[in-house]
């Protein structure tokens, strides 16, 4: 898939003020520092995109990006939220679980996870819930860079061992790097033949 244009159309608190113009939507999500923003720049191949469209306070919001006038990508916010207070968390966790449950344009959750960690208790019970609510999502694994490529294989496939645990198969996995554009290809062909299929 070839990329032409991504520019932000949106943000905002609540799944019912989301875009009405029925089109795919690939959200993607994340904990802090799991390299989200850069994903969806190098996607995109717009530098800054997610970031300069995001003034202070909208990582804490739904935030749409029309890509080639034809899809969305969804940047939601992070879930976790360690550093925050009791009522803003609430609050995360209810724009978060509104969106995924509730936005029939969500085609596919891309959930990021950084490939130099290991399995966590949040992002574990995080797949479950997924699984539990039948969300269709992927796991991109993200940082590849930064380690030795042995290293890298051998942590993705230690993470996939412990999933294995609990699910009797795996949802699509990517393995990228925002650095060296690895996975891009890859993420735009499943984008694109998920867009050919028609929204429920």
């Amino acid at each position: 898939m070839i990329i032409n244009s991504a520019r932000f159309v949106i943000s905002n608190q609540s799944v019912d003020k989301c875009p009405s113009d029925r089109r795919h939507e690939y959200a993607f999500i994340g904990r802090s520092n799991v390299g989200k923003s850069s994903l969806i720049n190098m996607l995109t191949k717009s530098k800054g995109l997610a970031k300069t469209s995001s003034t202070p306070g909208k990582t804490m919001l739904i935030n749409h990006f029309l890509v080639n006038d034809d899809w969305y990508i969804v940047d939601l916010p992070g879930y976790g939220y360690a550093t925050r207070g009791k009522e803003q968390r609430e609050l995360l966790e209810k724009m978060i679980k509104g969106y995924i449950l509730h936005r029939a344009e969500m085609t596919n959750l891309f959930v990021l996870i950084d490939s130099r960690h290991k399995p966590m208790k949040i992002d574990l019970e995080f797949f479950d819930w997924l699984g539990e609510n039948g969300v269709p999502f992927s796991i991109v694994f993200t940082k590849l860079d930064k380690m030795g490529s042995q290293a890298g294989k051998r942590n993705v496939e230690e993470y996939c061992k412990v999933l294995l645990e609990s699910w009797e198969e795996l949802p699509p996995i990517f393995l990228t790097s925002s650095e060296t554009g690895r996975g891009r290809e890859e993420l735009l062909d499943y984008i694109d033949q998920l867009n050919k299929l028609p929204l429920e």
